[in-house]
């Protein structure tokens, strides 16, 4: 028995021996890759130490040997824009044995990163069906890193694999990446390959690493914070969200057959006037699964009749159930519309009850407003579901607290873009801020540091960083007023003094009603513009009107702008709109606004000696300047006024 055992144990030493000497790449590099043209090419991986390791793409062969650790890395002279050719990697000597990835192309490899707005996928924004159908662009390549978090800095990411763009493949494709990719690669005839690192919700310290978030007394703390946390962490973690996603998309308790039913006993449940979100319901923070019934009287032309019902703008997943039988299920961020056929058959005579389950998360879940928006029809007359419903709370499993460790400091870096370094790109494009709102100006310091941290561990110099601004989003305010959006917007502004960065305003193409504006076409086109006109050398017009300087003259201000083109209008054709003015009390009012040739006068009769004028300052600003181009004037105040992030 015991012979047996070390004969075991000696297969397994084996094995791992022979599995450790073989060589190995990140996940980085696989078939149909884009590789960086115009530079030494970097390719990297592991062998046993001191192997000799030859590494060949195309007629190019370079010989290196592993380290004492068994790392090695390779740089291969200058190739041009073209392709496809074969990469392949073997120990000398075991040419059988050699790793080899086929169908790559050299061009121009950028790194998309970001949260949700840069993640949103082409099957989610506009016009999808027609721009899935169109998109046949072999030599379009993408990765897609998979999410991951880790306390220490990988070699590796977690998983990815490297797709030629076609009409299957440009479905999951980052839609700002892809709207981007696409001009540049009609522009510029290249190859164009984008690593996509996303993650939605997520701040930017996230993306930072540990030694940069070091260096600075406003992220030192949470950083720091860190070091408590264990492995076990995150496997518990791992496990609650399973559980946790279990609970939202799996009704517990029956309560979908049961709660849902045309007969059914809520004398005991709270009520609420709707649509209205769990924050104004009266109950506090809450987390969990809320169910809502009413009942609605149709008239007799309804009966037997497929009806239209529309639930307007639900905030979080739900389903929907009418006389207990289920209408829709939702996936998280799948649906773009929320109206939904009633069969014929569903329908009763008079009375008939429609139940909502909706996973209220992260303080947020509900019906949002407008009521009119919430109705049921036959076509020709709507009846009104808004006012008075049941709710009840609590009647499914309590949903496990999950922490959430990718919001944590320097756990994206460390997972999803140390892995890969150094991979040769082009630049980097960046959309993120949301998450950042509420410490927008700490974002003056934090998002320039991001920058220069992922520059210096690229080692390729000042590598462009094209950027996103905020779109508008939220409700329109009559008034001026402050914002935090408005100062994070501020803050993305302040970061162009970053050498080789550029920044895309869209201020004029948000939505009130969605912090995921779906109109990523002209996202991506605006950052291709920066990118053909900073990094192509293209002459074209690539941003809108920059604030430059104030001159007061009376009660007037003259603002000066740089990127005029040949000359400023309005978008609408209209008279100016977004312009407030002050005097020293800081009180703003709404002002007028005339432009004189590339200059814009400012004025209020309520406001007799102006010292501060500010433009599309709000989270949803209404607001028209425009350059010659048709690109926005970008956000910005004359004042240095303490706004009301600033501690």
């Amino acid at each position: 028995m015991n012979i047996r055992i070390s004969l075991s144990i000696f297969a397994v030493l084996f094995i791992q021996s022979i599995c450790y000497a073989q060589v190995s790449l990140p996940k980085v590099f696989g078939n149909h890759m884009v590789l960086q043209r115009g530079i030494q090419i970097p390719v990297w991986g592991n062998a046993s130490s001191g192997a000799e390791i030859v590494a060949e793409l195309g007629t190019e062969s370079i010989t290196t040997k592993a380290d004492q650790d068994g790392n090695w890395k390779v740089r291969f002279p200058v190739f041009k824009a073209g392709g496809p050719y074969v990469l392949k990697i073997y120990e000398s000597g075991k040419l059988e044995e050699s790793i080899e990835f086929k169908d790559v192309l050299i061009g121009d490899v950028w790194i998309a990163s970001g949260q949700s707005n840069m993640e949103w996928q082409v099957q989610q924004a506009q016009d999808a069906k027609n721009e899935i159908a169109k998109a046949n662009f072999p030599q379009m390549r993408y990765i897609f890193v998979g999410h991951d978090t880790e306390l220490t800095p990988q070699k590796d990411i977690l998983s990815g694999t490297w797709k030629a763009c076609d009409t299957t493949s440009v479905k999951e494709f980052s839609a700002v990446a892809y709207y981007f990719a696409r001009k540049i690669h009609h522009d510029q005839n290249v190859p164009i390959g984008i690593v996509q690192s996303t993650w939605g919700g997520t701040p930017v310290e996230s993306w930072t690493s540990r030694e940069m978030l070091l260096s600075s007394p406003i992220t030192k703390p949470s950083v720091l914070g860190n070091d408590t946390l264990t492995p076990q962490h995150f496997l518990q973690d791992s496990l609650n969200m399973i559980r946790f996603w279990d609970i939202v998309y799996h009704p517990k308790n029956n309560t979908d057959k049961i709660v849902s039913a045309q007969v059914y006993d809520n004398s005991g449940w709270n009520e609420v006037e709707m649509p209205k979100l769990i924050k104004d319901f009266g109950v506090g923070a809450y987390e969990g699964m809320a169910w809502f019934r009413k009942k609605v009287v149709l008239p007799e032309s309804f009966i037997g009749k497929d009806l239209t019902l529309n639930l307007g703008h639900p905030e979080m997943n739900y389903s929907l159930y009418f006389n207990g039988e289920e209408i829709c299920k939702t996936v998280w961020n799948a649906n773009l519309t929320h109206y939904y056929t009633i069969p014929g058959n569903f329908v009763k005579s008079r009375e008939n009850t429609i139940s909502i389950r909706i996973a209220m998360l992260w303080s947020g879940g509900g019906l949002n407003p407008p009521a009119e928006d919430i109705y049921i029809t036959n076509g020709d007359l709507k009846i009104s579901l808004a006012g008075k419903w049941f709710y009840k709370l609590d009647l499914e499993p309590t949903i496990p607290t999950i922490h959430n460790y990718q919001y944590y400091p320097d756990m994206l870096f460390n997972a999803m873009i140390n892995p890969l370094i150094p991979y040769g790109i082009k630049g980097f494009i960046w959309y993120q801020g949301e998450a950042n709102d509420s410490v927008a100006y700490n974002y003056r310091k934090m998002f320039p540091m991001m920058i220069k941290d992922w520059r210096k561990r690229w080692e390729m110099g000042n590598l462009p960083f094209l950027y996103v601004q905020l779109a508008n989003y939220k409700k329109e305010q009559s008034l001026p007023s402050e914002s935090e959006w408005a100062e994070l917007r501020e803050a993305q502004t302040l970061a162009l003094s970053e050498p080789s960065s550029g920044m895309a305003c869209i201020i004029d193409i948000g939505d009130a009603n969605t912090i995921h504006p779906l109109n990523k076409q002209e996202v991506g086109r605006r950052l291709a513009l920066i990118a053909n006109n900073q990094v192509y050398k293209e002459d074209c017009v690539a941003s809108g009107p920059m604030y430059k300087s104030s001159k007061r003259k009376g009660k007037r201000i003259r603002i000066s702008f740089t990127n005029t083109a040949s000359g400023l209008s309005t978008k609408d054709g209209k008279e100016v709109t977004g312009f407030v003015i002050a005097g020293n009390d800081k009180k703003f009012y709404w002002a007028k606004a005339v432009i004189e040739g590339n200059e814009v006068v400012v004025y209020s009769d309520k406001v007799a000696e102006p010292v501060a004028v500010r433009y599309a300052w709000a989270d949803n600003p209404v607001c028209n300047l425009i350059n010659s181009g048709g690109l926005p004037a970008i956000p910005f105040r004359t004042d240095n006024w303490k706004g009301i992030t600033q501690k």
